[in-house]
C-alpha cells in the first residue's frame, strides 16, 4: 500500500506539471525550421497540397478525389524531426493524418518506421494519437501506443517531434516527452537502424481508424484540411541503400554531428522531463503494447519498463482502465451537428484563402 500511495502522489503532482507544459502552444525547442522547397517535395495529391506564399507552411487536403502528402528531399540516419500541426475540424471519422519517418519505398519487406498517426473521430476535437515503432519489417510485432490529447488540436497548431538516436527514441508533443524507447540488445533488428525519409500525409483510413473501421469517412464534411508549419529536419543525411552519409565515410553521422545530436536538449531525458512524461502517460495513454498480454502472450518486449503497480491500471489487452473517451450526451450531439456544418464551411473558406 505504501508503494501504491507514493506512486499515486507522484502522478498527481506530475499531472499538474504536465498540464502547465501543454497549456499553451510551445515552441518546444529552439530548432531552425526549413522552407518547404529547401527540404521537401510533393508526394501525391496534386492540387490537394497547398503551399503558403512564403513557402513556410503547407496545407494537406483530403476530399473524394484524393488525399495528399509530401516527403523530405533527403534520407536521414538519426536526427530530430519536427512539425507544428493543426488538425481538421468537425466530423473526421476515418480520417488519418500522419507525420512519420519510413524507408518503405526502399526496403519494401524490411522497412523501418517511426510514426505519429492522428486518428479522427465522429465528433470534432476528439482526435486520438498513435505512435508506432517498427524495425526491419517488424509490423507483426508492432510497438504501438495510443493517447488522448489534453487540448483541442483543431483550434491551433501544436508541435510534434521525433528524436531518433542510435541509442534511443523519444516522441514529443510540444516540449513534453510522451514516449521513450531505449534500445535494448533483445530488440535486435526491431530497433530502426536504416536511413529513413520524413513524410506528412492525410488519407482515408476508413477500414480501421475510427472504432476499428465502424465509422467511415463522410465526404459530406470534406475537404478535410491539416496545416503543417515549423518544419524541422535536424538529421544526418544518408544514402538509403549504402546506409552511409551523403558526404562519404562510415555509416551514420560524422562523430562531431553524432555527439551534438546525443547531447542536444531534445535528446537528453532529464528527471524533470521523465516526471512529466510519466504524468502525461498516466493521464492520457489509452493503450500500450507493453501491457498487451493477449496479443503478446510470451511477455512484454525487452525494452518495456513495466511495473506491477502500473500494470493494475491496464486490461489484459493493454487498454487503460482509467483513461477512456467520454461519451457525449444526446443534447450535445444535436448541437454538434450545427457546429459541424459551420466548421465545414469554415474549412472551405480557409482553403480558398490559402
Amino acid at each position: 500500500m505504501a508503494l501504491e500511495a507514493r506512486f499515486f502522489l507522484a502522478v498527481v503532482f506530475a499531472v499538474a506539471a504536465t498540464c502547465l507544459c501543454l497549456s499553451a502552444v510551445a515552441s518546444a525547442f529552439a530548432v531552425p525550421s526549413v522552407a518547404f522547397d529547401e527540404g521537401f517535395s510533393p508526394l501525391f495529391g496534386d492540387d490537394n497540397l497547398v503551399r503558403s506564399s512564403d513557402d513556410k507552411s503547407v496545407r494537406l487536403l483530403l476530399d473524394r478525389r484524393s488525399g495528399s502528402g509530401f516527403i523530405s528531399s533527403d534520407y536521414y540516419l538519426h536526427g530530430f524531426f519536427s512539425a507544428s500541426i493543426k488538425l481538421p475540424k468537425a466530423y473526421t471519422a476515418g480520417v488519418v493524418v500522419a507525420f512519420y519517418l519510413s524507408n518503405g519505398d526502399v526496403y519494401e519487406k524490411t522497412h523501418d518506421e517511426l510514426d505519429f498517426e492522428f486518428l479522427g473521430s465522429r465528433w470534432g476535437g476528439q482526435w486520438r494519437v498513435q505512435t508506432n515503432v517498427y524495425g526491419n519489417g517488424s509490423t507483426a510485432r508492432g510497438r504501438e501506443e495510443r493517447y488522448l490529447l489534453p487540448f483541442d488540436p483543431t483550434l491551433e497548431a501544436h508541435r510534434y517531434s521525433v528524436l531518433w538516436a542510435p541509442t534511443h527514441i523519444i516522441f514529443y508533443i510540444d516540449d513534453t516527452p510522451i514516449r521513450e524507447v531505449i534500445r535494448h540488445p533483445g530488440m535486435g533488428g526491431d530497433f530502426p537502424a536504416k536511413p529513413m525519409a520524413v513524410y506528412a500525409t492525410i488519407w482515408d483510413g476508413s477500414t480501421w481508424a475510427t472504432d476499428g473501421g465502424k465509422y467511415k469517412v463522410n465526404y459530406k464534411y470534406a475537404p478535410f484540411a491539416s496545416d503543417f508549419s515549423d518544419l524541422a529536419l535536424l538529421g544526418c543525411r544518408a544514402d538509403p541503400v549504402l546506409r552511409a552519409p551523403r558526404d562519404g565515410g562510415g555509416a551514420g553521422c560524422a562523430e562531431p554531428d553524432l555527439l551534438g545530436l546525443l547531447t542536444a536538449e531534445y535528446a537528453v531525458m532529464t528527471p524533470q522531463k521523465r516526471f512529466a512524461m510519466r504524468a502525461f502517460r498516466a493521464r492520457h495513454m489509452t493503450y500500450t503494447v507493453c501491457y498487451d498480454a493477449v496479443r503478446y502472450a510470451a511477455g512484454p518486449f525487452p525494452e518495456c519498463d513495466n511495473s506491477d503497480v502500473e500494470k493494475e491500471s491496464f486490461s489484459a489487452w493493454g487498454e487503460s482502465k482509467n483513461v477512456v473517451t467520454k461519451a457525449r450526451g444526446r443534447g450535445r450531439r444535436r448541437g454538434r451537428k450545427a457546429g459541424v456544418a459551420a466548421g465545414t464551411a469554415m474549412a472551405r473558406l480557409d482553403v480558398s484563402s490559402s
